[in-house]
């Protein structure tokens, strides 16, 4: 399994990853992000569902144990390879299709804002083809049109394996809405790693 889903990230070449995760997020991100490379060709722009007044600490909680570089994103900032960003608390994250980073104010979707649809939806109209869209363990169906999305437009969608999670409710709406690859964090990361380290030429 691990081989087809690392040949098709050598086929499509993804220029951006767009994830998404709520209840159960760090549990999940814990699992994926620590055994990526720093020779990732693509940034990692990420939306976890946070309370909109709660001074986020992922940045700092996930970078203990990971060597790339994890930052709050900011307006306007290009997203650099190899690079995590994650949406402020109460913003709205997109990705530009020139690769630069966007915060918006905008209302809250699907009760969210951040909203793990709005971030996808940018990724599937910016990247097409070119983009990879995690939706990972969440309590909500936020991240499930977003997805459709992204396969819509020719892109990869891979979602956590729902027997995985700490909270199913959002893998498995995606997975009622189009069909995705099924993994769990773990092998995510793995493929993503052996994707980065071949782009390393090892």
């Amino acid at each position: 399994m691990t081989a087809d889903v690392v040949r098709l990230l050598h086929e499509y070449e993804p220029a951006v990853i767009g994830i998404g995760a709520s209840a159960g997020a760090i549990d999940a991100l814990g699992r994926l992000l620590p055994v990526l490379p720093p020779t990732l060709r693509a940034p990692l722009v990420v939306v976890v569902h946070v309370p909109p007044d709660w001074q986020s600490g992922l940045p700092a909680l996930l970078s203990a144990n990971c060597s790339l570089p994890i930052a709050e994103a900011e307006d306007k900032v290009a997203a650099q390879p190899g690079h995590v960003y994650f949406a402020p608390p109460n913003y709205h994250l997109l990705i530009e299709r020139d690769g630069c980073l966007a915060l918006s104010a905008d209302e809250p979707v699907n009760f969210s804002r951040p909203s793990i649809d709005v971030l996808l939806e940018s990724v599937a109209l910016g990247f097409g083809r070119r983009a990879l869209g995690i939706l990972l363990s969440g309590a909500n169906a936020d991240g499930a049109a977003g997805m459709a999305a992204i396969k819509a437009h020719g892109g990869l969608t891979w979602v956590q394996e729902p027997a995985t999670a700490r909270v199913a409710t959002m893998p498995e709406a995606a997975l009622r809405l189009a069909d995705h690859q099924v993994l769990d964090p773990a092998a995510m990361g793995r493929a993503l790693a052996d994707w980065g380290n071949r782009n390393d030429g090892r």
